[in-house]
């Protein structure tokens, strides 16, 4: 008679579905494409744990494929008893597909066209990307970095709104960035964490057309 309770392996791969795993190889593809080639080479940050990453890679010469796994599994560990085991197996997941991606993108050339003489240009267009990147992600119940884990551990221990813990850490990681980014490319580094906060939350809350219709049926 089978045992009725589940392997490992089951517990470990459960929710991970091949379609979950292909998005999150496109958001994470997409998001680490959009911070190395318009983000890195423009001096224009996000806040939260990717601005921090960006900090952390200027004045360490550290790269990203390794910074961002240390912040985000930093967080997660802070957060798991709030998120749930399922959250953090799709995050760690998303994570790893990032930092592969950051090293395939360092192999080569800059791949996109330096738009450093154009920041309101390059504050946009790098914003879609990570707004569309992220948002695939958070889509499929995960996270692209620890940024919503962090705001969530911060929201839960200080009994601040959500988007007030979000907020916090935004301006406390580009203040930061004042030690290396001029304070007009700061204003800029506003518009892309607004615009791509805003895509963010479009990309997670679409639906298709037939699934919109059978919900007003």
């Amino acid at each position: 008679m089978k045992s009725r309770n589940p392997t490992f392996w089951q517990k470990l791969t459960d929710g991970l579905t091949t379609k979950k795993i292909l998005i999150l190889l496109l958001g994470s593809m997409i998001c680490s494409f959009g911070i190395h080639n318009i983000h890195q080479r423009t001096y224009i940050t996000e806040g939260g744990v990717f601005g921090l990453m960006l900090l952390l890679e200027h004045w360490l010469n550290i790269s990203p494929a390794y910074i961002t796994p240390v912040l985000d599994i930093t967080c997660y560990l802070f957060a798991f008893r709030f998120l749930g085991g399922r959250f953090i197996k799709l995050s760690v997941v998303s994570t790893l597909f990032l930092s592969f991606f950051y090293k395939i993108w360092e192999l080569f050339p800059p791949m996109f066209p330096d738009l450093s003489a154009y920041p309101l240009t390059a504050a946009i267009v790098g914003a879609a990307f990570v707004g569309i990147g992220v948002g695939l992600v958070i889509r499929q119940g995960g996270s692209a970095g620890g940024d919503d884990a962090l705001a969530l551990t911060i929201s839960k221990a200080l009994h601040w709104k959500l988007s007030h813990a979000y907020l916090f850490t935004d301006i406390v990681v580009l203040l930061l960035s004042l030690t290396y980014i001029p304070f007009k490319r700061i204003i800029f580094s506003i518009i892309t964490a607004t615009i791509s906060s805003y895509l963010i939350d479009c990309v997670k809350n679409y639906k298709p057309e037939k699934e919109s219709l059978r919900i007003l049926k």
